[in-house]
């Protein structure tokens, strides 16, 4: 283990591009080795943080970004929900519990909450936190004052990511700046929650580009407590559908370098794993993923099965002393599944 002198050097907020694009040239074996040595002496090597993440309201979302099948702006016969029933959501988050989810993390897709919306969702993290789960949410962007009324409800993280560098953004979003996602994690922050932020690869996006989200996220007064890295999901309807696929070694190089940058956060492999290999997946644990979304649908799109997730743990002898009570199946299932869906759903809030 390093020192604690050590550690402080090494959580650095002044990187380069420059900098960064050199991580990326370096010989893989190299780079893989440097980011597991940094993982080493930050956590444990043989263990993954489990999260589980619901829609709690889908679809009709009046931004335009380029990736996403929940603008309204597209069609991706992607039918709309309202938000859901807070009972509702608390029965969701101890399946997860029981299937094994550390965190539940509960995403709606709105610009920004509502007043309206508040109540609902603050009872929400009320009810997850009683039953002994971390508590994050996605829900747009957040003023002073809703990231605040969320910290008082007892929300551990908040979601917002910078999606790519400051230079491409405007190529997939143009509904909002990137300066008001910055002011969004700087509330969050004010506020006392703890960040989750990250971006998503794989969207034309060039090697410079990759770099320059990396330095964005390291360079925040504090790094974010949890970073996940999204491969794009190529959903048809959305304008990247066509998008060409990423190298998967280019990928893994991403995660070194994140875990490189931000040696203390969790670096979660996140969207796109239903496309990943096993053999990739296991080459990102080991360059610094420690964290995953489980359960096999992440919002909208597909993800692999708890069962599968278990298996793959079991294989590579991650998470040995996962606590596991009910089928993982089960989790599978409440997610994918509305059996009543006019009953599990507010009629009071925005469609």
């Amino acid at each position: 283990m390093i020192t604690e002198q050590q550690n402080t050097t090494a959580m650095r907020h002044d990187w380069t591009v420059d900098e960064v694009q050199a991580l990326f040239a370096k010989p893989m074996n190299d780079l893989l080795f440097e980011a597991q040595t940094v993982h080493r002496q930050h956590f444990d090597a043989n263990s993954v943080q489990v999260s589980t993440l619901l829609s709690i309201k889908t679809g009709a979302c009046p931004e335009d970004c380029a990736y996403c099948p929940q603008s309204a702006r597209y069609d991706t016969k992607l039918e709309k929900e309202k938000l859901m029933e807070v009972e509702a959501v608390i029965e969701k988050a101890k399946a997860a519990k029981a299937a094994g989810s550390q965190r539940f993390c509960m995403g709606a897709a709105w610009r920004s909450p509502r007043e309206k919306d508040m109540p609902y969702v603050e009872a929400m993290v009320k009810g997850v936190k009683e039953l002994g789960l971390e508590t994050c949410m996605t829900l747009g962007m957040l003023d002073a004052d809703k990231a605040s009324r969320l910290a008082d409800a007892g929300l551990d993280y908040y979601n917002h990511n910078l999606d790519t560098s400051p230079d491409y953004y405007g190529e997939i979003i143009t509904t909002r700046t990137y300066s008001d996602r910055l002011e969004t994690l700087d509330n969050v922050r004010r506020a006392g929650m703890k960040v989750c932020s990250g971006g998503i690869l794989g969207m034309g996006e060039s090697h410079k580009d990759r770099a320059g989200l990396l330095v964005q996220l390291a360079n925040l007064p504090q790094h974010p407590e949890s970073v996940p890295i999204n491969q794009l999901v190529r959903v048809a309807g959305t304008p990247l559908q066509d998008q060409e696929a990423m190298d998967p070694l280019d990928f893994v190089r991403c995660i070194a370098v994140a875990r490189i940058m931000m040696p203390k956060s969790h670096v979660r492999l996140s969207a796109g794993r239903e496309e990943m290999t096993d053999e990739m997946q296991a080459m990102c644990f080991f360059a610094g993923a420690n964290s995953i979304f489980y359960g096999e649908c992440l919002l909208t799109t597909p993800n692999p099965a708890a069962n599968k997730d278990q298996a793959l743990f079991a294989r590579l002898g991650i998470n040995r002393d996962h606590q596991v009570t009910a089928a993982p199946k089960e989790l599978d299932e409440l997610l994918a599944v509305k059996e009543n869906p006019e009953a599990a759903f507010y009629d009071a809030v925005q469609s």
